[in-house]
């Protein structure tokens, strides 16, 4: 991986695709980052959500998440790249995984328990690195270090162990579903499209392929650019928990709008 392709190029193009949705999208926030996908000092960062100025009502006039993509039979091979020197906690996952079926995990928090169901039809090799890294104890004992909740852009950012929004695993791998069904509109022109997320999507960070170890939990329908591989939902059951905490707020420190919790959500244990 060079600097010039990965992280260079992978900034440049966020900040200007997200300046020039200024007046699309009315975004808020001024243009930074904030990804997971290497606990060394090798850079490969990349924006996380802004706050937003229009509301949850507005959302009505941009496209939804395209129709889930049909299981695949049998197994499929992954890739994961190492990224510096640092070494996976628990190893690199297995580059052959199943592509079809789902995974009931439970985030155990400082709030109570998460249940998440994980479909490896939308998402198999992010599914089988959430997998790996939580059975290695990754996320043991990490908190979730970003909340935003910002009219049209609402979620909790999660697993990094550093709490910084930079760490990592050690390694990344590509985007999956929803990314590479808007990748030729990505690409034709910097014009700030967006999609509808749904309230309780899980979602990884990682932006131009630079997935690692973070997620997102959306409490809310949010406007995000489609650039987070959707991997699972959150249980209805979970929600309220995530909801009494967040509506305490936060201390206002991130540049990309929002902060750390001013109620920590610290994931003690992954089962």
């Amino acid at each position: 991986m060079t600097h010039r392709t990965s992280a260079d190029a992978s900034r440049t193009r966020a900040a200007i695709s997200i300046c020039l949705a200024l007046a699309a999208s009315l975004v808020v926030a001024g243009c930074a980052t904030d990804d997971a996908s290497t606990t060394t000092t090798v850079s490969t960062t990349s924006p996380g959500p802004t706050a937003r100025a229009d509301g949850p009502a507005s959302l009505s006039h941009y496209p939804a998440l395209p129709p889930p993509p049909a299981p695949t039979a049998g197994t499929i091979r992954c890739t994961y790249t190492p990224v510096g020197t640092a070494t996976p906690p628990g190893g690199t996952p297995s580059s052959s995984t199943s592509a079809s079926g789902t995974v009931d995990v439970t985030l155990q928090t400082s709030v109570g328990p998460i249940p998440l169901v994980l479909d490896r039809a939308l998402a198999p090799c992010a599914v089988n690195n959430f997998e790996n890294l939580a059975a290695s104890g990754f996320y043991d004992d990490t908190s979730c270090h970003r909340l935003l909740m910002a009219p049209g852009t609402q979620l909790y950012q999660c697993g990094d162990p550093t709490g910084t929004g930079t760490g990592g695993p050690g390694y990344t791998f590509a985007s999956e579903y929803p990314v590479p069904a808007f990748a030729a509109d990505m690409q034709e022109s910097y014009r700030g499209l967006v999609v509808v997320y749904p309230r309780g999507t899980v979602a990884m960070t990682g932006h131009d392929n630079n997935n690692g170890s973070q997620f997102f939990l959306l409490l809310g329908d949010s406007a995000l650019r489609p650039d987070y591989t959707v991997f699972g939902r959150i249980a209805d059951s979970a929600l309220p928990a995530l909801d009494a905490a967040a509506a305490t707020g936060d201390d206002g420190s991130s540049p990309l709008g929002g902060g750390v919790p001013n109620t920590p959500l610290v994931i003690t244990a992954v089962r």
